[in-house]
C-alpha cells in the first residue's frame, strides 16, 4: 500500500528542477529524530511532495517516489559535512536517508498562504502554525488534492 509524504528542501540548496536532472538522489541531512523516524518508515514505491521552503514563495513544487529505501547517512560520519554529528558512529550512524526520484514538477508551485487557507487542507502539517519538521506523513486524500491543484497551473 502506498504511503505519501512530504519532505522540504531550500530550492538554492536542491530543488525539483536539480532532481529533474539528475533523475534521483540521496535525500540526506535530516537531524530531527520525529523527520528521521518517517524516513525510515519510507517504502519503495511511496509518494512524496517535494517542498521548497525558504523560498518566495514556498510552497509544493512537484512530486519525487521512493526509489530507495531507508539506510545510514553517511554524511553525519563525515566531520567535514555540515550535516556531521559528532555522536554519530559507523556502528551507530544515528540517522537515515532515502534516495528519490522525480516524478513531476507541477505547473505552479502551490505556496504555503495558499494550503494554510484552504480549508480542504485541514490537518496537513506543513501548513500548522509553527511547523517545522522537514519530513511529515500527508494523507492520500491530501496528496491526490494537491497534485490536481500543482497540476492546474
Amino acid at each position: 500500500m502506498t504511503q505519501y509524504w512530504l519532505a522540504k528542501s531550500e530550492p538554492d540548496v536542491y530543488s525539483i528542477d536539480q532532481l529533474q536532472k539528475d533523475g534521483s538522489t540521496g535525500w540526506e541531512g535530516v537531524r530531527n529524530y520525529q523527520a528521521r523516524n518517517s524516513l525510515r518508515a519510507m517504502k519503495k514505491g511511496d509518494l512524496l511532495l517535494f517542498y521548497h521552503s525558504n523560498a518566495e514563495p514556498s510552497g509544493l513544487a512537484g512530486v519525487a517516489r521512493i526509489k530507495k529505501e531507508a539506510f545510514p547517512d553517511l554524511s553525519a560520519l563525515d566531520p567535514k559535512s555540515e550535516y556531521h554529528d559528532p555522536k554519530a558512529t559507523a556502528e551507530d550512524p544515528r540517522w537515515s536517508s532515502v534516495e528519490v526520484e522525480f516524478v513531476e514538477t507541477f505547473a505552479r508551485v502551490i505556496p504555503l498562504t495558499e494550503l494554510k487557507a484552504d480549508p480542504a487542507l485541514a490537518g496537513l502539517e506543513v501548513a500548522r502554525k509553527g511547523s517545522r519538521l522537514s519530513v511529515t506523513p500527508v494523507s492520500e486524500a491530501h496528496f491526490h488534492y494537491l497534485v490536481k491543484l500543482g497540476r492546474k497551473g
